[in-house]
């Protein structure tokens, strides 16, 4: 991004009820299964054989069937009324498994887009009409990894908004609102995104929406006008005032100690350069075969200021993205020929580190605590306050 212009689950009704039938016709068939019930049905049976009538030998075979009918039928109601109470309510697992799918937390949030964000697409040098907060999701998605704590995603799409309102507010580009390029902020759709993040896109994408819509529609002002909320990858272990980089103080923009970004794997970094190259690119002439003359200045947060090469000066801005270094942080040594350049960082340093964001949600800080911690005297606003005219257009 560059700067512009400025638990108990919850049972079905009458589980109870049937609960308890079901336990009931489960106390029966034990019933029927005691033993001293048992006992005395035998001697109530044994009593009938003992008084049989004459004619019960006649009898048997005419009531044989029947008999065996009758005993099978029993039997049968025993073994499966008690299973047809309890089928209908299902196992536990299955009970619970209804309730999961109804379960608002677990469905994904519909967020509303007051408006929508006019993308020039660099690819297809097409615009595309994104609503607003499907764009902040594609920006949170395409400037910080997902792997990410959730709550430093959160300041990353507090930020992300907060920078395309501002921007639209007071941009004068007519056939656009953006780029989707770090000209402003890198966005990318989602087939873009999924052949980033291949299988792990639906899991990834459902924690940056969540994200989203957690900070659904808010934006931060200082004195009732959003900020320009400079962010960044990596600090050299401070962030940097804004004057010192770019030409305007902003009072928001102040310099913090940001001791995380020390885990970041773009810490450090290292170029060479040929003196014929460095030459070429700053278009000066260094002597050949001697040391070159290098002076350093730094800033309060340990950037280079000026840098001063065989008489020329430049400022560190201009070295940086002349031979497009990680961070204006960087140290100088000469070997032969070549400028081995050092550098601490990523990014210009100003406004909230990205590592920075997820050291700080790492240690139980939520996006308040971190986007009041990178950027000062903000508030917490919304769209609809801050720019009713974009809502309205």
């Amino acid at each position: 991004m560059k700067k512009h212009k400025y638990s108990s689950k919850t049972m079905p009704q009458g589980w109870k009820k049937k609960k308890s039938t079901s336990l009931k016709q489960i106390k029966m068939k034990q019933k029927k299964e005691d033993p001293s019930m048992q006992k005395s049905n035998f001697k109530k049976f044994a009593l009938l054989k003992h008084k049989k009538p004459k004619y019960f030998k006649k009898t048997t075979s005419k009531w044989k069937l029947p008999a065996a009918i009758t005993l099978s039928t029993l039997l049968m109601l025993i073994l499966v009324i008690p299973t047809l109470i309890v089928i209908p309510f299902g196992t536990d697992n299955q009970t619970e498994a209804n309730i999961v799918e109804n379960d608002p937390e677990q469905q994904e949030e519909v967020v509303e887009s007051p408006f929508s964000v006019a993308v020039m697409r660099d690819i297809s040098q097409t615009v595309e009409d994104v609503p607003l907060e499907d764009y902040i999701a594609g920006v949170v998605a395409s400037e910080m990894p997902l792997e990410f704590e959730i709550e430093a995603l959160k300041a990353q799409a507090l930020a992300a908004r907060t920078y395309v309102v501002d921007h639209i507010l007071y941009s004068d580009t007519d056939d656009f609102d953006v780029t989707d390029t770090v000209q402003h902020q890198v966005y990318k759709d989602e087939t873009e995104l999924k052949e980033i993040y291949g299988d792990e896109y639906n899991e990834l994408m459902k924690k940056a929406k969540e994200a989203v819509a957690a900070t659904e529609g808010e934006i931060l002002t200082h004195s009732d006008a959003p900020i320009t909320p400079a962010y960044f990858s990596t600090s050299n272990g401070f962030t940097e005032n804004s004057e010192e980089y770019w030409e305007d103080e902003l009072p928001y923009l102040r310099s913090v100690e940001s001791p995380w970004d020390e885990e970041s794997p773009k810490f450090l970094d290292q170029e060479i350069f040929s003196i014929d190259e460095i030459e070429n690119e700053l278009q000066i002439d260094l002597p050949n075969n001697d040391a070159v003359a290098i002076e350093i200045t730094r800033t309060e947060s340990e950037r280079v200021s000026d840098m001063g090469i065989d008489g020329n000066h430049f400022s560190g801005r201009e070295i940086r993205e002349q031979f497009e270094l990680q961070s204006s942080d960087f140290t100088v040594e000469q070997k032969d020929d070549h400028l081995i350049f050092t550098t601490k960082g990523y990014g210009h340093g100003i406004g909230m580190s990205q590592y920075g964001a997820n050291g700080m949600a790492e240690e139980g800080e939520d996006y308040l605590d971190i986007v009041n911690y990178y950027y000062k005297d903000v508030e917490i606003s919304t769209v609809d306050d801050t720019a009713p005219t974009l809502v309205a257009s």
